[in-house]
């Protein structure tokens, strides 16, 4: 039997990147035994997944106490040895698995100056013109020389496992906070973690006031976290709360104005999944969520950070619409400092794609 290690830190968003990955590892190998190293507090997300035998956890307090984490890292690439390592990450922390496991046959990594030696095969940096899942899925190509001269299977979608039960679970409670799935449901991301990857908040509150007065039927739900995402999100709703109110007083019962829903709360990442796949699709900044939107089959619009590329971070070759808005679009921005490229982003630019993305959409 094969055993597989795959070591993917960082954020979700990352991590969900990974699944097409784990689902090709899977389709080439399957009797192989593959596990996922993971930050402690995104692991439940992939609890379930039929591409991972084991989720291999790693809390912050370990990953940052450096004794704590070299021993760690012993522990697990000698309690299971390891035929393949794949280190999506290749930096000098993430790498030490490769370097406490040199009888690994494949040691698989990023070509960057200090991985020389440790991978025996290192692959180059995701290119300007290259998707993630794509870069992510050459990580596997050493392996092809495994496969005993049968076909070579990619798997190219982003992938989660959420059970039924917990999907009508969330469904229930939807419907108790007043969502009506007669009609459709959009998910925003009216906000982000960071203030520097949020669209101008004065845009966002412009672009959704036009959306409740052109799309009556939609319902939309605000995803935000704790704290400033909160902060801003309730000063966005407020601002639309009275015209939904004015609207739906004056609309008929076939076209009734956009409900705002600011308490449909998603507790943990599998939760938001849940309520994901509830929804119809998700329109606003860009970032992990999108991705678990997207693993749940549902299509998205998002508005891209500086810096974020769109054929980096947007998967464009699955059969999920999946759409972005840059400010790279509209202008060369080399030079540029954040909030000019953001300014370059206007309401009437996103307005007019959210308006044909949801007539795409055709509920």
């Amino acid at each position: 039997m094969i055993r597989i290690l795959v070591v993917r830190f960082r954020q979700m968003g990352d991590a969900i990147l990974a699944t097409p990955l784990l689902s090709t590892l899977r389709a080439n190998f399957p009797d192989a035994e593959i596990d996922f190293v993971l930050n402690d507090r995104i692991a439940p997300l992939f609890q379930g997944h039929p591409a991972v035998n084991h989720i291999i956890r790693f809390t912050d307090d370990e990953r940052h106490s450096f004794l704590t984490y070299i021993k760690k890292v012993w522990q697990t690439v000698h309690h299971t040895r390891y035929d393949v390592i794949i280190d999506m990450r290749s930096t000098a922390n993430t790498m030490l698995f490769a370097l406490f496991s040199l009888r690994s046959k494949y040691r698989i990594g990023i070509s960057k100056p200090y991985t020389w030696g440790i991978f025996n095969h290192r692959i180059e940096g995701c290119r300007d013109d290259e998707g993630m899942i794509r870069h992510n899925l050459r990580l596997a190509e050493p392996l092809k020389k495994m496969a005993d001269g049968r076909e070579w299977k990619e798997h190219k979608n982003l992938t989660l496992s959420i059970e039924e039960k917990e999907k009508q679970d969330f469904r229930q409670y939807m419907q108790e906070q007043g969502v009506d799935f007669s009609r459709p449901v959009m998910l925003v991301g009216v906000t982000a973690k960071l203030a520097d990857k949020t669209w101008p908040e004065d845009r966002m509150t412009e672009t959704l006031r036009r959306f409740i007065s052109t799309f009556p039927q939609w319902q939309l739900i605000f995803n935000y976290a704790p704290g400033r995402e909160e902060e801003n999100a309730r000063r966005i709703y407020d601002s639309l709360a009275g015209q939904a109110a004015d609207e739906s007083s004056s609309s008929s019962d076939t076209h009734r104005s956009s409900s705002i829903f600011l308490n449909v709360k998603a507790t943990s990442p599998r939760q938001l999944a849940a309520m994901a796949a509830n929804c119809t699709a998700y329109f606003g900044n860009e970032g992990g969520a999108r991705h678990i939107v997207h693993a749940m089959g549902r299509p998205s619009l998002v508005i891209c950070s500086p810096g974020a590329s769109k054929k980096t971070w947007l998967p464009q070759d699955t059969d999920i619409l999946t759409q972005g808005i840059a400010a790279s679009d509209i202008a060369y921005v080399t030079g540029l400092t954040r909030q000019e490229q953001y300014n370059l982003i206007t309401e009437d630019m996103v307005w007019k794609q959210l308006q044909t993305f949801c007539q795409q959409l055709a509920v």
